[in-house]
């Protein structure tokens, strides 16, 4: 079964490039398009989607708002958030409103199919470092400015030691291999551990642990771990 991918830019010409370049696979096909974030949202309604390549500056309705209305319904496709250097904030805010990471617009189109094709498979979209790094740089744009004085989860306490140990080293950018082997545990049960942390947390994936653990302050920008609580 094809993955079913929605284009949202403004653009026309940059949606007609994606179009092409996802329309010589064989796993994936253009669904839909949207010239705005209203559009997309109308889109969604009508149409069965699985993954959304989303533009974050557009009229009428940007990016990161049609991000957070995707997100909250009922099985929502996972949303892409296509961005430049000069637009990281956008990109930042889509992700606290439930976008599965970021990309940026002039990624080699191999980059791009491997993002799509991970993120319906329920992977991380990005590399947490690439989002740690986002988030370092937008920490004090959180409530707890990234630091000790976060407000606190009553769900961290749902967690056990070591997946406590776990979200500290998914929010410091450890892929799950790295975390493996930091751990000394097989690969299998890190994923289980993150699964575990993601239903407990009722987080949709590895992104927003990142984001929760700068919000209470579990890790401060630059990635070290805040103080125990």
């Amino acid at each position: 079964m094809s993955i079913r991918v929605m284009l949202v830019d403004d653009q026309v010409l940059l949606r007609t490039g994606f179009r092409m370049v996802l329309a010589a696979q064989p796993d994936m096909e253009v669904v839909a398009e949207a010239g705005d974030g209203a559009e997309a949202l109308q889109a969604v309604r009508s149409t069965e989607v699985d993954v959304v390549l989303m533009d974050v500056r557009m009229p009428k309705l940007d990016g990161v708002e049609a991000t957070r209305r995707i997100c909250e319904r009922e099985g929502a496709p996972k949303v892409i958030i296509l961005t430049t250097f000069d637009l990281d904030e956008y990109a930042f805010s889509a992700l606290k409103a439930g976008a599965g990471g970021f990309m940026l617009k002039d990624v080699p189109p191999a980059e791009l199919l491997a993002a799509i094709r991970a993120v319906h498979s329920g992977d991380a979209v990005v590399a947490p470092s690439t989002t740690r790094r986002l988030l370092d740089r937008f920490a004090p744009m959180l409530p707890g400015g990234g630091g000790s004085g976060g407000r606190v989860r009553p769900e961290l306490e749902r967690l056990t030691d070591r997946e406590r140990e776990v979200v500290l080293l998914v929010a410091q950018g450890l892929s799950n291999g790295e975390i493996a082997a930091r751990l000394v545990l097989s690969e299998a049960t890190v994923k289980t551990h993150v699964g575990r942390i993601l239903t407990k947390l009722e987080l949709r994936d590895r992104v927003q642990v990142v984001v929760m653990a700068y919000e209470t302050g579990l890790v401060r920008a630059g990635g070290s771990a805040g103080p125990a609580r």
